[in-house]
């Protein structure tokens, strides 16, 4: 008869996204059983896109899973690895970065001991970002040595309010991962059947690609309904995003690029300020935003925006001769724009080395919550190799 076992795992809420969150001696060391688990978990591959027999829950906002362990780093507290999880194939994305569920790694840290924090007030948690070997700084509301969860802090895209947690997204001046990868602030791509295309290519947060929504036909005031329900834009989209993998040297071929690495670089389109109704149903003015800004995540568009989009925005718009700066009409180091579900400030702090841009700092705010902790449950055949 088949059995199932007990994995202990936190469900939670880390800004407009949800995951499963692990410590690594909660699960198998073999990378590839530790896949196949996690696949399991979050109930995929699944042909139905419905999550229904695992912890997903059917969106790439919700198909997510977080390791966080002690770190490997002298200066930092923790380590964190992200995996971004497809609906519908057995492929587990360990690419990049999620900004969203960065705001969950401090609460989730200090929950299971692996950071001390105050008595009261303010933790602040050093985290390594193993994906894409950057440090982040998370301020997080304690109070008598437990994690502050309830608060005042509205986050659009999420229903209720929440503890405000302060991120704060370090670069390395001295790494050696340009900024813009092909050593240009804008290219002008040339995509089969698209004629030219004028696009950021930037390494912020995660590999992103910015292009104006013009470009795909959409005016920038698109909510989900209207984009997800156009397979053919869906495929251009799709189609620019894995051309631009290639350029980046994240893909031998576009192939690879749709197959392998769905969950970076990510598409994300910028239009000037204008007017539209958020999915929640508060008009957004034109006059309070700097910026319409959307991203596709996993082949969607997301119903937000995605932490690390922010961040890549945020970077793009403080540098001049990009394609965010050009829209904005002048480059800014506050950006407040217009997203699917409502408004959000990022700002940030760059440089220049030589003849390269570097982004020393980028700030948000976020929120986090714990949904559940305990057990999840996969068939006995998958972790033979646990304690291997």
């Amino acid at each position: 008869m088949a059995m199932q076992s007990p994995i202990q795992a936190v469900y939670m809420r880390g800004g407009t996204s949800k995951g499963v969150f692990f410590r690594p001696d909660w699960l198998p060391e073999d990378p590839v059983i530790r896949d196949q688990l996690l696949l399991r978990i979050v109930g995929s591959p699944d042909p139905y896109g419905q999550q229904i027999d695992g912890m997903g829950g059917g969106t790439s906002s919700t198909t997510k899973v977080v390791i966080v362990g002690p770190s490997s780093q002298p200066d930092c507290d923790v380590d964190y690895t992200f995996g971004a999880v497809s609906i519908a194939d057995p492929v587990i994305d360990w690419s990049g970065n999620c900004g969203n569920l960065t705001s969950a790694v401090g609460p989730f840290a200090i929950a299971q001991g692996l950071v001390v924090p105050p008595k009261h007030g303010m933790a602040e948690v050093k985290i390594w970002q193993t994906n894409i070997k950057a440090k982040i700084i998370a301020q997080v509301p304690v109070q008598g040595g437990r994690v502050v969860e309830g608060g005042d802090f509205v986050l659009d895209g999420v229903s209720f309010p929440a503890a405000e947690i302060p991120l704060e997204f370090l670069q390395d001046t001295d790494q050696s991962d340009a900024m813009f990868p092909t050593g240009q602030l804008m290219e002008t791509l040339h995509i089969p059947g698209m004629g030219p295309i004028k696009a950021t290519l930037i390494n912020a947060g995660n590999p992103g690609i910015l292009v104006e929504a013009s470009t795909l036909g959409l005016k920038g005031t698109e909510l989900q309904p209207e984009i997800n329900a156009d397979k053919a834009l869906l495929a251009r989209a799709e189609s620019i995003r894995a051309h631009c993998a290639v350029l980046m040297g994240m893909a031998e071929n576009t192939a690879d690029a749709t197959r392998l690495r769905p969950h970076t670089p990510k598409l994300a389109f910028v239009s000037k300020p204008q007017a539209y109704v958020a999915s929640s149903g508060q008009t957004v003015s034109a006059d309070d935003i700097h910026l319409n800004a959307r991203i596709f995540s996993m082949g969607k568009l997301h119903h937000a925006m995605t932490g690390t989009g922010a961040v890549g925005l945020a970077a793009a718009a403080a540098i001049p001769g990009t394609v965010v700066s050009e829209v904005l009409g002048q480059a800014r180091t506050k950006l407040r724009f217009g997203h699917p579900s409502g408004t959000l400030v990022v700002g940030a702090q760059t440089s220049k080395k030589g003849q390269d841009w570097v982004v020393t700092s980028v700030t948000m705010s976020r929120s986090a919550r714990r949904l559940m902790e305990g057990f999840v449950f996969v068939p006995d055949a998958l972790v033979a190799g646990r304690d291997s």
